[in-house]
């Protein structure tokens, strides 16, 4: 069975859905470093939540697309809807290109700041689409199971390429954050975003991409149907959680760095050094995932799961009490890398990224285990619920504003919490699960 499914994958297949990995993440990672330029505006007063708005309207997106992603995934099939989702994500970053050109006052910025936000919705739909083909076409082209689970982890490295260039990218073109900074001084990045999305859309348009068999089905399934069983609707649940995590974690940890009354306060280029701690996350995410698909195969989701969510919260909890002790880090300066002084709680909650770079893939084949017809209802689902990664950041940073950012961690922890005790506990199908599926 191994060889023919080695046999039979489409490669070429393979290799799109895991470039469409790298910009759903380039995209999605526009959002926290961006929020360090908009919440020092004239208007927006330094609001950490504020700052995270941008992010919020990234991920409320899925809330609306999840479910008619879907629909149009069984419409449309996997090339047209990935088309679509490019060319809306297009669409998305030119208009949070304009938001930088729309004027607004020295009293405030706060027109400009809806224009971004409404760019940033716009984003979320285009993303919601591409994560609709991306994973399960991964899985399917693997045949399911732990190949399924190898294919969508070694699609989530390039994920992570993309995810740690871009809060560097941008805290290399920021420097230090001051109310003086413009949104206009980043409109490199809007640049390069939108000749990405246009050269993928060019590109796809040759590409041939056949829907696998296997996820073809005559019957119509309710949206909801899959939520009868306990391990699918814990497990949608947990997405909520893990992109609340994933999330969170970094992008308050940007914040927190470039603050200006944080503990860069008053060092040069605070917020590069900020962006390249952030950088640093979704590099260890990438160290993570190459690992992950090394081993994926051979070990179970269930296993890498518990194993993980435990870690995690093990340095976080650390971490959140050390925030006086002092570490040297890599970072990039404006002129080259250089050791620079952080503080060691930055170092910890950076090694998060080993952790939660497993988490997505394994917590989709958990949750879709035995499912079979049921599987494409239930990728809806998780689309809807990855609305976790706007919503928890935002508390997160509510409370980072009243309590402090420390506080403020208690959102992954106990986010990590759930999903330790789904993995290790609650994960497994019901035994009849064959005859129900039926």
């Amino acid at each position: 069975m191994d060889t023919q499914q080695k046999q039979s994958t489409n490669w070429v297949a393979v290799i799109t859905m895991m470039f469409i990995y790298g910009m759903i993440s380039f995209v999605t990672n526009l959002a926290a470093p961006m929020g360090n330029v908009w919440k020092y505006q004239p208007g927006i007063e330094g609001s950490n939540m504020l700052g995270m708005m941008g992010n919020m309207m990234n991920f409320l997106a899925y809330l609306f697309m999840g479910i008619p992603a879907g629909k149009m995934l069984t419409k449309c099939g996997y090339k047209k809807t990935a088309m679509i989702g490019i060319a809306t994500g297009f669409v998305g970053v030119a208009i949070q290109f304009l938001s930088g050109k729309v004027p607004g006052t020295a009293e405030s910025m706060v027109g400009p700041f809806c224009v971004y936000l409404l760019g940033a919705f716009v984003c979320g739909f285009s993303v919601c689409m591409l994560n609709m083909v991306v994973n399960p076409m991964l899985n399917l082209l693997g045949g399911g199971g732990n190949r399924g689970n190898q294919l969508n982890l070694i699609g989530t490295t390039f994920n992570s390429v993309a995810g740690t260039a871009t809060p560097m990218l941008v805290g290399a073109l920021i420097g230090q954050v001051t109310a003086a900074t413009k949104v206009a001084d980043v409109n490199l990045v809007m640049y390069i975003a939108m000749a990405v999305f246009a050269a993928a859309f060019v590109a796809l348009a040759f590409i041939p991409i056949a829907n696998p068999e296997q996820g073809n089905t005559t019957e119509n399934i309710p949206v909801l149907a899959p939520l009868k069983f306990r391990h699918c609707l814990l497990g949608v649940v947990g997405i909520f959680m893990y992109v609340g995590i994933e999330i969170g974690i970094p992008a308050t940890m940007n914040l927190w760095l470039a603050d200006a009354k944080g503990p860069l306060a008053g060092v040069a280029n605070s917020a590069g050094i900020a962006g390249m701690v952030a950088g640093t996350y979704w590099f260890l995410m990438l160290i993570g995932r190459s690992v992950g698909a090394f081993i994926g195969g051979k070990v179970s989701s269930r296993v890498l799961m518990t194993v993980t969510t435990g870690t995690a919260i093990v340095l976080i909890a650390v971490g959140t009490q050390l925030t006086g002790v002092a570490t040297k880090m890599p970072v990039f300066t404006g002129s080259g890398f250089e050791m620079v002084q952080v503080p060691l709680t930055a170092f910890l909650f950076a090694l998060c990224g080993l952790c939660t770079s497993i988490m997505w893939p394994s917590t989709f084949n958990l949750a879709t285990e035995k499912l079979g017809k049921y599987t494409a209802a239930a990728s809806g689902l998780f689309m809807v619920m990855v609305v976790g990664g706007g919503i928890l950041p935002l508390v997160q940073n509510f409370i980072a504003d009243k309590a402090g950012y420390m506080v403020s961690y208690i959102i992954p922890a106990a986010a990590l919490a759930y999903l330790f005790v789904y993995s290790a506990f609650l994960s497994k199908p019901p035994k009849n699960i064959d005859e129900l599926v039926k």
